[in-house]
């Protein structure tokens, strides 16, 4: 289909009166052979892509990811229920016989999580660590809003995929100072004085892996002299933009963070030494809680997952971002109520050291999602060979270690903002 100058469309089919079976182990000759036949067409050249556009909006399709959202609702639905008949009551027995009698409470032994309130804002191990995981995730939080925002503008065209991947470091770049600026400031809260290696620390924290695992990829592809493989000046670009962008605004962000004002204003005070943890049964530990964390978000997108890896990995076209955006924002919420759940259980049984554990419980989403890629490789997809394996599995990873990151951020803040507010709702001394 061609306007007199352009070419706007090309239908490839074969004919099966002409197939030669070359499957026996005898050598065979084959004629290949193909006829072109042109058709005037008046649609303009700019509007090419509207029929891929539309592909997507088909009935049959809609209602499958129309299905999607439904079922993500119903479980932000039931977690949100589950939340305010359930946490809420207990909270509001607690209070009650938290701030019944002061005096009687005097006499009687604490119990449950106001028993823990001089322990529980006691700052994490591996502190540096901790705030770079945290600006991190805020760093790829941001520029997965970013994203949304040009996809729901219409900058992005059905099979451009150079132009997402184009954005997503763009973006990355330039929101590096988000992640030097609250790992900073939060370490310089926590009490860090080495603000130096925090902000190198943050700086590699996903750069250093993703470099390591494309390094490794790219030689993969060189090796089998494939299309995939980047040449050498667009590596040296993305290595430019990263030394003159991304890590100046990193240090420069670290040290705006460390020179901010503000202290952590926790409301119970801190003893001098940890209170002992009680034993514990082994499904409260850290493993069993990450598994259960992690269900519920998975649970609301993974209906969505097939369409996003077909069209990563196969030959789908996906352009309804709208849709998308919608189960990004239930991914969220989820991830931030199931978090704060399981931190309420956990501070309930005078486990004081939920900080790591609201990061690890929020992220588990990235390990059930890097869990679905074994299931799309071996039962949906027909990729073969150690190229494509290594492909498929590697920059997998790469994508479910930065929604790890992101997610237990969220999950960390949600927890953070519930344990201040029920801490400050009741009298401690």
């Amino acid at each position: 289909l061609l306007p007199l100058d352009r070419v706007i469309e090309i239908n490839v089919s074969t004919d099966p009166l002409r197939t030669v079976d070359i499957t026996d182990e005898h050598s065979v000759d084959v004629e290949f052979s193909y006829s072109v036949k042109w058709k005037e067409t008046h649609i303009p050249f700019d509007r090419r892509m509207e029929k891929y556009s539309r592909y997507s909006f088909l009935p049959q399709h809609l209602e499958i990811h129309w299905f999607s959202i439904v079922n993500s609702c119903v479980t932000v639905l039931l977690l949100t229920g589950f939340l305010a008949t359930i946490l809420m009551r207990v909270l509001k027995n607690d209070f009650l016989k938290y701030t019944r009698d002061d005096e009687a409470a005097d006499e009687a032994e604490e119990t449950g999580w106001k028993y823990i309130h001089g322990d529980v804002f006691r700052f994490p191990r591996h502190v540096s660590l901790f705030c770079a995981v945290i600006g991190t995730g805020t760093q790829l939080f941001a520029m997965v809003l970013f994203v949304f925002v040009l996809a729901l503008v219409g900058v992005f065209y059905p099979y451009n995929r150079g132009a997402l991947l184009t954005a997503c470091i763009v973006l990355y770049a330039l929101t590096a100072g988000i992640a030097g600026y609250v790992a900073a400031n939060n370490y310089r809260l926590m009490g860090g004085e080495n603000w130096v290696r925090n902000v190198l620390l943050t700086g590699f924290l996903f750069c250093g892996p993703m470099f390591i695992v494309f390094s490794f990829l790219n030689t993969v592809a060189i090796a089998y002299r494939s299309t995939a493989a980047l040449p050498f000046g667009t590596i040296c670009v993305i290595i430019i933009i990263w030394a003159l962008v991304t890590f100046p605004l990193t240090v420069l962000g670290g040290i705006a963070g460390k020179n901010a004002k503000g202290e952590f204003n926790a409301p119970c005070r801190t003893t001098k030494y940890p209170r002992e943890i009680p034993a514990l049964p082994w499904y409260r530990s850290t493993i069993p809680q990450m598994v259960m964390a992690g269900f519920l978000p998975f649970s609301a997108i993974y209906i969505e997952l097939y369409y996003i890896f077909a069209s990563v990995w196969g030959h789908k076209v996906y352009t309804i971002y709208s849709i998308l955006f919608i189960v990004f924002i239930i991914l969220v919420i989820v991830t931030a109520f199931i978090t704060i759940a399981l931190t309420y259980f956990q501070l309930a049984v005078e486990d004081h050291e939920w900080w790591w554990r609201a990061v690890l419980c929020g992220g588990s989403t990235g390990c059930f999602i890097y869990g679905y890629c074994f299931y799309y490789y071996y039962a949906r997809s027909d990729m073969s060979g150690f190229m494509q394996t290594s492909f498929f599995f590697g920059y997998m990873w790469t994508i479910c270690y930065g929604f790890f990151l992101m997610l237990g951020n969220i999950g960390f803040r949600a927890s953070k903002l519930f344990v201040m507010h029920i801490y400050k709702a009741i009298k401690c001394e």
